[in-house]
């Protein structure tokens, strides 16, 4: 089924989803990147929640079991636990008569009160660089016609893609769901995936880096459209590593993000990928 790429998913009973080729990730051209399914779970938690008025996500993790395909999926969301406090819920993402991923959020209720003045360590900090600083980068993807890049809008605000620690900018182009405006927690879920990507250190045409998970950490509800990731990638040596991402809005930091890698040595190499690509709008 052929999809316009005008949003990432659509659906005509709300329980099944069609995923586009713009939710298309690098590793495969038949598989999603985690960062759509991602925000269409947190989407089905949020809506859940709402109705015991919990509106914060404070945390989401997604254990990755296996690739998500272009093509029907389903989300599967359960309330664990409702507190005073938080509410815990669970989640499966099903494809193919398959469970791709499964997922655990903590929701919490709000209230109003204002951080004291003096507090230590506040106020907190502001992202590294505003958008209007940062260039206009498109990640290139190889051999890919439409993908992840083209869902989103980035500028880089330090460093350069796939070239070690780097500071992007993300936006959405198009709809999550057809028809919807994302709420800010989606926003950051399309994103936050994307850490080990935009600050790959190691070369894309002989090494695959995929990550097995993604925990993100918020603290407060993300302003505006768009999200800023400064991430940083470490390895082990032993085929293991991680990445972690500091999260901000255009006001300041949000929280944080991390994903445990598994490092491999590729079979058959890509065509070239530009290594530390960035800085300005790039052809593909």
């Amino acid at each position: 089924m052929t999809l316009p790429r005008t949003c990432a998913y659509t659906s005509s009973d709300g329980r099944l989803f069609h995923a586009s080729g713009l939710t298309r990730g690098p590793w495969h051209p038949d598989h999603q990147h985690a960062g759509p399914p991602s925000a269409l779970v947190c989407r089905a938690i949020e809506r859940l929640a709402a109705s015991e008025g919990l509106s914060h996500l404070g945390r989401l993790t997604g254990n990755l079991l296996r690739p998500v395909p272009i093509g029907e999926c389903r989300v599967e969301v359960a309330a664990d636990y409702i507190g005073r406090n938080a509410g815990h819920y669970s989640a499966r993402l099903v494809a193919d008569g398959k469970e791709v991923a499964r997922f655990t959020a903590l929701m919490q209720r709000e209230d109003d009160l204002p951080v004291p003045a003096g507090t230590a360590d506040h106020p907190l900090p502001r992202p590294p660089k505003p958008v209007s600083e940062s260039p206009l980068c498109r990640m290139p993807f190889p051999g890919l016609d439409t993908g992840y890049g083209d869902l989103v809008e980035n500028r880089v605000a330090e460093g350069r893609f796939f070239d070690g620690p780097c500071t992007a900018w993300f936006r959405l182009r198009h709809p999550l769901v057809d028809g919807e405006q994302p709420s800010p927690y989606q926003r950051v879920a399309v994103a936050a995936d994307s850490g080990n990507g935009i600050s790959a250190a190691l070369d894309f045409r002989r090494y695959s880096f995929v990550n097995c998970d993604l925990t993100v950490n918020l603290l407060r509800r993300p302003v505006g459209e768009w999200i800023c990731l400064q991430a940083r990638s470490a390895f082990g040596g032993n085929g293991c590593g991680m990445a972690e991402s500091a999260l901000y809005d255009e006001t300041g930091l949000i929280g944080r993000a991390t994903q445990t890698l598994a490092v491999r040595l590729r079979e058959a190499p890509p065509s070239a990928v530009p290594r530390g690509a960035g800085g300005s709008e790039r052809s593909r």
